[in-house]
């Protein structure tokens, strides 16, 4: 059961970009310290004081927000409305109510891909491995620097902009059509088309750059390459082609749409 004293305070701060943290950590003042710092340095920070109310908030924003996200709070009231992603979670070892290992746990059981920073007080190598194993992705034992904690929290952040971009860069999609470059393959309004490499490479091109009109000259170098010498109507060819496999209309292209005088343009 929640007590009725306030156990999670949000940071108020200047909007920003960093990202936001939920500093989970039973004793105040190394709580208090890990906020400002982190504060200081840009980003928004949540604090809870033991394990249920942290699983609590965490609950509460991923059934309410679709990407698992906590948001801001009056320091007098749980969270109610979420507004933006939880960015990294520090997660003390040992909590009251719910310990570190078991709400790492219950995170990464969830399919929650947060990095989780753990601390502890407990320096052995078994102790280290156990955190690690159940899902964190650091770990940092007390007592610790500021500025070690800091850059921490700074390299896992990087490397979760870095997986989400990697996620995101490997996969196309407008409206009803979804490009999956790493596997080769395509769908349209739910159903598998089977493309030649050349139509998947000419539509991996415009949807690179909707909006975009792209000459018959331009794109014979890119798909063709620069040495290529035949006809410029096998563009028109391979278009065609391309429009019966993915329009609802191919006569009436909503998709590879013909800009007379000028190409072709994706949407």
């Amino acid at each position: 059961m929640l007590s009725t004293k306030p156990t999670v305070r949000q940071f108020e701060q200047l909007p920003t970009t960093m990202g936001q943290i939920l500093v989970v950590e039973d004793e105040e003042n190394i709580r208090e310290t890990i906020a400002t710092a982190l504060q200081n340095q840009g980003y928004r920070v949540m604090t809870a004081a033991d394990g249920q109310t942290a699983l609590d908030v965490i609950q509460l924003f991923k059934s309410r927000c679709p990407k698992g996200g906590l948001s801001p709070s009056d320091s007098k009231q749980r969270p109610s409305h979420p507004t933006s992603s939880l960015d990294l979670i520090i997660l003390d070892l040992m909590l009251p109510s719910i310990n570190g290992i078991d709400l790492c746990r219950f995170i990464r059981r969830e399919g929650s891909t947060v990095p989780v920073l753990m601390l502890s007080a407990k320096d052995t190598e078994a102790d280290r491995v156990v955190g690690l194993e159940v899902g964190a992705d650091d770990y940092l034992t007390k007592p610790f620097g500021m500025r070690e904690l800091i850059a921490r929290c700074r390299a896992l952040l990087r490397r979760q902009l870095f997986n989400q971009e990697t996620q995101h860069s490997t996969l196309l999609t407008c409206r009803e059509i979804c490009l999956h470059l790493e596997e080769c393959r395509v769908t349209v309004r739910d159903q598998e088309v089977n493309l030649s490499p050349k139509e998947f490479r000419i539509l991996e091109l415009f949807m690179s750059y909707p909006r975009r009109v792209w000459p018959r000259e331009q794109i014979l170098e890119k798909i063709w390459g620069p040495d290529y010498i035949g006809d410029s109507k096998t563009v028109d060819v391979h278009i065609r082609w391309l429009r019966e496999k993915i329009e609802l209309d191919p006569s009436n292209p909503d998709y590879l749409v013909t800009i007379r005088g000028f190409g072709y343009r994706f949407g």
